[in-house]
This record gives C-alpha cells, sequence and structure tokens, in this order.
C-alpha cells in the first residue's frame, strides 16, 4: 500500500499539505487489507475475514479479502467509488500509518511521501505556521493511537488461536459460471477443534471476549461466493490465487 513511507516531523514537512480522499484509486490493486478483531462485526457483512500467515513475524494476521488474485480489488470501481457500505480502517487512515521507533511500545506517525494526496499546495496542513503541529495531525495521532490500541488486541487474538492449534488452511471449492475454482492461501478458525475445545477453554474465549470476532469471521466466510460473483459480473477470466 506504502510506496515511500517517512516519519513525519517539521524540518521535512513543515509546508505539506493532505488533500482529503476523494476516491478510492490507490486501493484498487489491493486484493487484500489487513483488519482488526474490533473490525470483524462490520467487515464480515461485505468481505471474508481470513488469516494469513507471516513466516517472518511467525504470526497469524486477518485480512479482509477484497479480490482473488494480486492486483484486483473487486470494491473500487472504474470511478474509484468504493462500492461496499464499510471501508477496512487501515485504508481510511491512508496516507498515514505508525511504526516502531525500534523501543517497545513507542511510535511515530509516517507518511508516504509517494502519496498523490501529499502536496505543497492542496489541502490541510500538517504544521502551523509557527511550526506547530496542526490539529489535522493532532486528530491523525489520536486515531492511529487508538488503531495500535486494537492491533495489540487483534495479535493477541491471532496468538492465541496459533497457539491452540485452532487455525487450519482454507480449502475451499466454488463456482464462478461454469468452471470450477479453488480457494487456497490462506487459513480459518477450524470449526470442528472449537466445537471439540474443553468448557474451561471455552470460558476463557468468552472471559477474553473473543467468540463475537470468531463467529462473526466463520460466518464472513461464505462471501467468497459474493467475490466470485462480483468477478463474474467484471467479465475477468483470471485465476484466482492468494498467494
Amino acid at each position: 500500500m506504502f510506496q515511500q513511507l517517512v516519519p513525519v516531523n517539521k524540518a521535512r514537512h513543515a509546508a505539506t499539505r493532505i488533500k482529503q480522499i476523494e476516491g478510492f484509486g490507490f486501493a484498487s490493486q489491493f486484493h487484500i487489507a489487513s483488519v482488526m478483531v474490533h473490525e470483524f462485526a462490520r467487515a464480515s457483512a461485505i468481505y471474508p475475514v481470513v488469516f494469513l500467515e507471516d513466516k517472518a513475524q511467525d504470526e497469524f494476521r486477518p485480512v479482509a479479502l477484497m479480490g482473488l488474485e494480486q492486483g484486483e480489488n473487486l470494491f473500487v470501481d472504474a470511478n474509484g467509488k468504493w462500492a461496499a457500505s464499510y471501508v477496512p480502517a487501515i485504508i481510511r487512515r491512508y496516507p498515514f500509518a505508525l511504526a516502531s521507533t525500534g523501543q517497545e511500545g513507542q511510535f511515530t506517525v509516517c507518511i508516504d511521501e509517494g502519496s498523490e494526496l501529499v502536496n505543497q499546495t492542496d489541502g490541510v496542513a500538517l504544521f502551523d505556521d509557527k511550526g506547530e503541529p496542526s490539529s489535522a495531525i493532532e486528530n491523525v495521532k489520536r486515531y492511529l493511537g487508538e488503531l495500535q490500541q486494537m492491533d495489540t488486541f487483534t495479535r493477541a487474538f491471532s496468538k492465541y488461536f496459533a497457539e491452540h492449534n485452532l487455525f487450519t488452511p482454507l480449502n475451499m471449492r466454488v463456482r464462478q459460471g461454469e468452471q470450477a475454482r479453488n480457494i487456497t492461501g490462506c487459513y480459518v478458525v477450524n470449526e470442528e477443534r472449537l466445537n471439540n475445545l474443553s468448557n474451561d477453554r471455552f470460558l476463557e474465549l468468552r472471559e477474553k471476549r473473543y467468540l463475537p470476532a470468531v463467529y462473526a469471521h466463520l460466518v464472513s466466510l461464505a462471501q467468497i461466493e459474493r467475490l466470485m460473483q462480483l468477478k463474474e459480473e467484471r467479465g475477468t477470466k483470471d485465476q484466482p490465487s492468494l498467494n
């Protein structure tokens, strides 16, 4: 998603302005978007929510599928309009992101200088005439801070399910027109293992407030059929791939 992510500072960005997002053309080639547990309820009504394994970080992370192959976002039309009622937070926060400073629990606000939203003539200024952070950047800091807290909860959620062997590879066969396609390359919560948990373990899930997200995730898998329909409507014939 990000092309040139750098920390925000007044020396470098004193004259930088951010245009308001009026379209989502920048996301037209994003076939996945990271989502947090707190988004599962709304996202599951539109997108399949699955998990990808990040071997470099030795963790699983939840994502919303917006396309069935790389470079394909079935929810952004030719005019850059988002054709769904919910846009994942990671896309709404663009072109900003948080990056670790290297110290535990410390983060810095970064901006994608490669974004067409970033310029020096139009939009909201990041710093005022005195070189102090504007209200816009303060709002961004607050929003990103809230997202970071949600991300911490989400990482704990994924770690718990991985440690208790509750993830399983998704192997789903769906039809597109007259052709059958296999959807692979991601993971889901194994419903049989979930149902066979001990009473104590199940109560632990409830106490951790994980259960609503688990069920939202499982229900969301039916949205894979919706992706196939959207793809067919666009008249594409490419082979799905989530790798």
